[in-house]
Formats: structure tokens, sequence, C-alpha cells
């Protein structure tokens, strides 16, 4: 048996996200009826987050084992000429047996944009939230970093669909780093979260809680206030997905190069 470690970024809008639903497009289940139809296995595909409908990725990550005797160059070259030209594998490699894209990963990187010029140019409309009205951007930067460390995002976090789910999960979680910048053309205000894993809609509604300081609706001191809440009600709303990227992922010490 053989192990590859695939790097994939894709254009999230055509698609319901990363998981495999039925009779809906995805994109792990693009890749895995690519690989099937290569190897002629019955192949599976590990990923290190998933991904929502309408998000993006440069750098998500995906495993999987195979007995095909293919090169990590030979799976990359057929990937790409079979996959849609929405979704393209920018990496292969081969790897160990004790890699797994989703148990190997010490955290992610996501970054969402948003365009602050009155017109949004047509080829970037897909991958921006336009907001082009006033911001306080100095308190956003306030807001933003206290949402470093490790906290209880209940508040920034959507219901999983299930209450007894929801009763019984962790919302806790550790956030390693936050930056709020203008992107270097000054059009864009580009919010990156690092951390080790992340609740679903938290970094969509951790950017509407900075919306809702920068439009004065919500004070920076409140971030600490709505970690003890734990009412997802007080914090800002969900933003839709198309500004979201998952940009990178992080590898556990043993599996870096």
């Amino acid at each position: 048996m053989r192990y590859f470690k695939l790097i994939i970024a894709y254009d999230g809008t055509d698609f319901h996200g990363w998981q495999i639903q039925a009779n809906k497009p995805t994109i792990q289940g693009e890749i895995v009826n690519v690989l099937r139809h290569v190897t002629q296995e019955n192949v599976q595909l590990h990923g290190a987050g998933r991904t929502d409908a309408g998000v993006h990725a440069l750098g998500q990550m995906g495993s999987f084992r195979t007995q095909s005797a293919l090169s990590a160059s030979e799976f990359q070259r057929a990937l790409n000429a079979l996959l849609p030209p929405t979704i393209r594998i920018a990496a292969a490699e081969e790897v160990g047996p004790d890699f797994n894209a989703r148990w190997s990963a010490r955290g992610k990187a996501y970054s969402y944009r948003l365009y602050r010029c009155k017109v949004v140019p047509p080829m970037l409309w897909r991958y921006v939230l336009h907001y082009p009205f006033p911001l306080d951007e100095e308190p956003m930067r306030d807001a933003a970093s206290r949402f470093a460390g490790t906290h209880d995002f209940a508040s920034f976090a959507a219901s999983t669909g299930s209450e007894e789910d929801d009763k019984g999960r962790s919302t806790e979680r550790e956030i390693f780093s936050t930056e709020l910048a203008r992107s270097p053309e000054g059009e864009e205000l580009v919010f990156t979260v690092r951390g080790r894993s992340f609740l679903r809609y938290m970094v969509r509604k951790m950017v509407g809680t900075l919306l809702d300081v920068g439009r004065g609706k919500l004070q920076a001191s409140d971030i600490d206030r709505l970690y003890e809440l734990r009412d997802r009600s007080k914090s800002g709303p969900t933003v839709p997905p198309q500004g979201l990227c998952m940009v990178s992922v992080d590898l556990e010490e043993s599996f870096r190069l």
C-alpha cells in the first residue's frame, strides 16, 4: 500500500462544500471520482478541514492510500487533466503510512476579504464581500486581536443542526494569531486567522462581529463579554461564504520536511 498527500486549490462557488453529498457536486466528491477512475480502486480521500458551500481554498490538504504504481507527479497530472478547471492539485507527494490530512494537521489559516471600493471588478466578485460603506477600522483591529488565544467560541458558531449534538460538543478553540489589514493596493480589508481548529461558520461569524464593531453596533470590548454569554444571537451576522478562503494547513512537527 502507498500513501499520498495532495495540496488542493479550488473555487468553491459552484460546489456544495468539501464533503461528499448525495446528488450534489462537492470538492471531495469530484476528486474521489477521478481517483477511483484512475486507480480502479475504492479510494477514500481525507481532508484537513470541511469548507462550506461557496468557500474557496488555496491550500486545502488531502490524503489517500492506493496500490497503484503511479508516482505523485503522475497523480497530479492525471487529476488536473480530468478534474474541472475550478479544482487544481497544486502539489502531490508520496508520504508514509502514519500521515493523515486531518489528524496530522496542527492548524489551519483562513482569510476573509472585504472589498471597500464602490464598484467590484467582475473578476473579483466571486471572491470578496462587497462592503463600500463607512467602517471605523481601528476598533475593528482591536476586536480582531481579542480573538487570539484559547476561548469559548459558542457565541461565534452556528448550530450543528442537532440540539443533542450542540449540547455535547466542546466550543473551546485555540486561535494562534489574527490580523486585520488593508491589502497592498488599499482596496480590500482582509481578516486573517490561524488556529488549531474551527467551529462551523466560526470565521464568518467573527467577520460579521468585526463589521458590527466597525459600524458602531458593538464595541471591541464586547468580544470578551460574548465569550461569557455563549449566545450566538448576540454576536454579529454570519457573512456570506464567497469572501472566505482556506489559505494553508500547518502540519505537526514530525510531518514537516
